[in-house]
């Protein structure tokens, strides 16, 4: 069966590891093509067209991470990492490199297939979603995945865009970070929470390399959760 929901790179050294996933994505409605190693799946990334990308961290030669960090340089194609269990600080490491997701070994390939479910929902273009977003300084395009900093283009990933995008639709509301993992990341069961402030963290920084007045408009609630506010992003601008 192919393309009909998305083509798929699977980038893993475990042959068998390879195989349970292509059988069940090929099941889904997926078109798949396989790397085993980093060195092949950047190439094969970087010169041609996928939806999403599985990418297992701990490659041979070259890691998933620095898989990641190179492709994220030149494509802003959706990443979900395959981690082992106890390898927490290299999720961390995937999240800041670039990744959108994770999934831990030993997995359950049909929560594999709802969180690659999710992810293309997510990263699809929205006939619905066509409405300029704009605020001082800062512009969403919904259905380009476009967003300008002083008219200026900001590379976010595609889970950066829709964390932005979700919160700017609703300035000066309180999401908590389950919230936040349920409607941004569309899962239907509890992913971990650091997932949010790590992608926070990420798509605060990229504001900031063009505007400290944007950057301020994600604000951390303590002991709550994260809301835009325009008015934050104006008075530290006032500031300057």
């Amino acid at each position: 069966m192919t393309n009909s929901g998305g083509k798929i790179l699977i980038v893993d050294d475990e042959e068998r590891i390879r195989r349970l996933l292509k059988l069940y994505l090929e099941k889904d409605g997926y078109e798949t093509a396989e790397a085993e190693d980093g060195t092949t799946a950047v190439e094969m990334i970087l010169n041609n067209h996928y939806d999403l990308v599985l990418l297992d961290i701990m490659l041979p030669g070259m890691t998933g991470i620095e898989v990641a960090k190179i492709v994220r340089k030149e494509k802003e194609i959706p990443i979900m990492m395959i981690t082992a269990r106890g390898e927490e600080n290299n999720r961390v490491e995937g999240f800041l490199s670039g990744a959108d997701d994770y999934i831990v070994k030993p997995f359950s390939p049909r929560e594999v297939m709802l969180r690659v479910a999710a992810i293309l929902k997510r990263t699809k273009p929205s006939e619905t979603e066509s409405s300029t977003i704009e605020y001082p300084m800062l512009k969403i395009f919904p259905d380009a995945r476009k967003v300008l900093v002083d008219d200026v283009a900001i590379n976010l990933t595609p889970k950066e865009f829709e964390l932005l995008l979700y919160l700017s639709k609703s300035p000066e509301k309180i999401f908590t970070r389950e919230v936040l993992l349920k409607e941004v990341w569309k899962y239907e069961f509890f992913g971990d929470l650091r997932t949010v402030d790590t992608h926070v963290k990420r798509l605060r920084e990229k504001l900031l390399k063009q505007s400290k007045p944007v950057s301020k408009m994600i604000v951390t609630v303590w002991g709550m959760g994260y809301k835009f506010s325009p008015t934050d992003g104006q008075a530290a601008d006032d500031r300057q």
